[in-house]
């Protein structure tokens, strides 16, 4: 092994110095020298030149399939593409109390419980052992086959990898390992970055599976765990609200399967349970009939989910409308305001602008545009949407209804849940999916304007017709008619 030493690198341009400057000589950067390991030359020349790797054709390399573990936990299963890939690295991310290291003691122990021959290391870098086994009674997971191992040199850690050799390792987290040739502190770009790269060599030479814990701030710190995504076969990030029950395990990186799927838990007082039925679970609130509500098919990951959209319309008392929206992304709702104002003379000019995505899920899918429109209508004329009735689609600028992928998953699970009518864009099918729907009526529109006309129509007969008309005399200059469609 050659000899280590540290330098301090500048990020921007590469200059090296043997002490830490606060201002770079040969770019004139800021605060850009990070401390990082390398190696000296003469000892690297004393490197035995038959380690070296050779160039080989690709056909000449023989295929071996990745060997899966079962976790234990079929959410988990699923974001990892079947199971835990033996001697890969995952890193899972989130921010503080959203509960990773919840999750990874209910993994490991569902993961033990399949083989008895498995056993399990928790380094426990930021915790006391006491408090690891406290969470492990509370959760009633604590068995004999865990290794708790309360130590943050990644050097001392890796030892006990090759004395134990475990099935599984959990290094939480990854922010509290150091390593004993750097003198930075825990944390730095340097130390994080040289913890991983130890712990990715480990996992490869044993084919032990390590999962690394990394915290995500809101700021964004640049020892987070963007650093270590190109050194780890699969990145994880647990999603959520700290005051709703709902937890989102997302995986943006698998080297080893598909990206995009999602996970979906919820917090009890027993640790993370899975949600199979997720549909169910996030239309469950939806007991009172008001206006604003409206049902939405959207895709995360390959898993369709049924979801609420609600909007208030309110009258404005000051100078400029509000517009505040939790749960899909905000100037996309802006866009969707302007067009209703625009093309289907919908007002809105005057009057706040309320949006939530019900149960505290976040979506970004511009499947959710169709569903969000009709809700602002309904509100804003007060027309109440009739149970059953869902919709999915993207809205344009000129207020065109646009195709999304996926749509027979999206019927699919709208049969399943009883629902009777679906409005959405028009396919080349005709809105025919292969006779595969039985008692689901599903109505395909071009315009938003269309849609909002042909589903208020449903609420209340003539209503609807009322209060546009009173629209189109309030733009004439009709007091009168004006007063009637705000009262």
């Amino acid at each position: 092994m050659p000899k280590l030493r540290s330098k301090f690198i500048c990020q921007e341009c590469g200059f090296q110095s043997e002490q830490w400057l606060g201002r770079c000589p040969e770019c004139s950067s800021y605060n850009s020298f990070v401390e990082e390991l390398v190696g000296s030359a003469s000892d690297e020349r004393k490197l035995d030149i038959t380690l070296r790797q050779k160039a080989e054709p690709i056909t000449a390399i023989v295929k071996r399939g990745f060997v899966r573990e079962r976790s234990g936990i079929d959410e988990i299963d699923r974001v990892l593409g079947g199971g835990v890939v033996r001697g890969s690295t995952v890193l899972l991310g989130g921010e503080p109390g959203i509960g990773k290291s919840t999750l990874m003691l209910q993994m490991l122990h569902s993961f033990l419980s399949i083989d008895k021959e498995r056993s399990a290391l928790y380094v426990a870098a930021e915790e006391s052992i006491e408090q690891i086994a406290m969470r492990a009674d509370r959760l009633k997971v604590a068995s004999p086959s865990i290794m708790i191992l309360p130590d943050t040199d990644v050097t001392l850690v890796c030892e006990e990898i090759e004395r134990l050799k475990p099935s599984i390792v959990v290094v939480d987290s990854i922010q509290a390992m150091v390593h004993p040739e750097l003198v930075s502190a825990a944390g730095s770009v340097s130390q994080v970055r040289e913890c991983a790269s130890e712990l990715v060599r480990m996992a490869k030479v044993t084919g032990t599976s390590i999962f690394m814990i990394g915290h995500v701030t809101k700021e964004g710190v640049i020892a987070g765990p963007k650093v270590l995504e190109h050194m780890i076969d699969t990145v994880l990030y647990m999603e959520g609200d700290q005051h709703y029950a709902l937890r989102l395990l997302r995986v943006t990186k698998n080297r080893f399967g598909p990206v995009g799927e999602v996970g979906l838990f919820k917090m009890t007082e027993d640790g993370l349970e899975p949600v199979t039925n997720p549909s169910e679970y996030l239309l469950s609130g939806s007991q009172v009939e008001t206006s604003g509500n409206m049902a939405a098919a959207v895709i995360e990951g390959k898993r369709p989910l049924l979801l609420e959209v609600q909007a208030l319309v309110a009258p404005t008392y000051f100078g400029a409308p509000r517009r505040l929206v939790t749960g899909m992304d905000y100037n996309r709702a802006c866009i969707l305001i302007a067009v209703l104002e625009r093309r289907a003379d919908v007002r809105l000019g005057d009057q706040d602008v309320y949006i939530n995505v019900a149960g505290g899920i976040r979506v970004t899918e511009s499947a959710l545009d169709l569903p969000a429109a009709l809700a602002i209508a309904s509100s804003r004329y007060d027309v109440v949407i009739p149970r059953g009735v869902a919709a999915f689609g993207e809205v344009g600028l000129g207020g065109e209804v646009r195709p999304v992928p996926l749509p027979e998953r999206r019927l699919l699970e709208m049969e399943r849940l009883g629902f009777k009518t679906c409005f959405g864009p028009l396919y080349p099918n005709g809105g025919r999916f292969g006779g595969e729907l039985k008692g689901l009526s599903y109505i395909a529109v071009r315009q938003v304007g269309e849609a909002i006309s042909k589903l208020l129509g449903l609420g209340s007969s003539g209503e609807w017709r009322h209060r546009r008309k009173g629209i189109a005399s309030a733009k004439r200059g009709d007091k009168s008619s004006a007063g009637t469609e705000d009262a």
